[in-house]
């Protein structure tokens, strides 16, 4: 999200949809992988599921206090000049940036197992899931690289960036307790 904001910053929304569409075929990727890999483990260890439910939310209890903890380092230099991108690099670097973070996929391991039903065949699962998480990626994206124009002269202040980055960890701590308790 943070990529599709500076790029919408930087070089507009219409050239970065190049990355986003490098960075959906990734978050494809990655989701399928941790639905099958969980799937597997959950129909022959049971425990080991709990187990990963368990430590994914101790996870996101961990990004969420980082996030509260954060002082703002993430305010965007905004005196940087657009760079001259072709297309196939900004898709490139859309799916490694996707592809290659572990966030990702900690919160894929961490939050789809409770929406697999064993009961049910895992194609059709799979193919709900994954298009519903495509539609909400990608709508996120947008609306990060559309908002960039706006939310610039916001983040151009540490202390607005620590808000922001305190409400997220507040709402990251709340899905860990929700995911480690139920």
């Amino acid at each position: 999200m943070t990529l599709a904001l500076t790029l919408g910053m930087q070089i507009g929304v219409r050239r970065t949809l190049w990355m986003m569409a490098g960075e959906l075929v990734a978050v494809g990727l990655v989701a399928t992988a941790a639905v099958v890999g969980v799937a597997a483990i959950m129909l022959r260890y049971p425990e080991m599921f709990v187990l990963m439910k368990i430590g994914g939310g101790l996870y996101l209890f961990y990004l969420g206090v980082q996030l509260w903890r954060s002082q703002g380092n993430m305010a965007v230099q905004m005196d940087a000049k657009p760079r001259d991108v072709s297309p196939r690099a900004l898709m490139l670097q859309g799916f490694v940036t996707a592809i290659a973070n572990p966030k990702g996929w900690a919160f894929f391991i961490a939050l789809l197992p409770p929406f697999i039903d064993p009961d049910h065949a895992l194609l059709p699962q799979m193919t709900v899931l994954l298009s519903l998480i495509l539609l909400i990626e990608w709508l996120c994206l947008m609306g990060y690289a559309l908002g960039g124009r706006t939310l610039s002269r916001v983040l151009r202040n540490s202390e607005n960036v620590a808000l922001m980055n305190r409400t997220a960890g507040l709402l990251m701590l709340g899905v860990a307790v929700w995911l480690v308790v139920s």
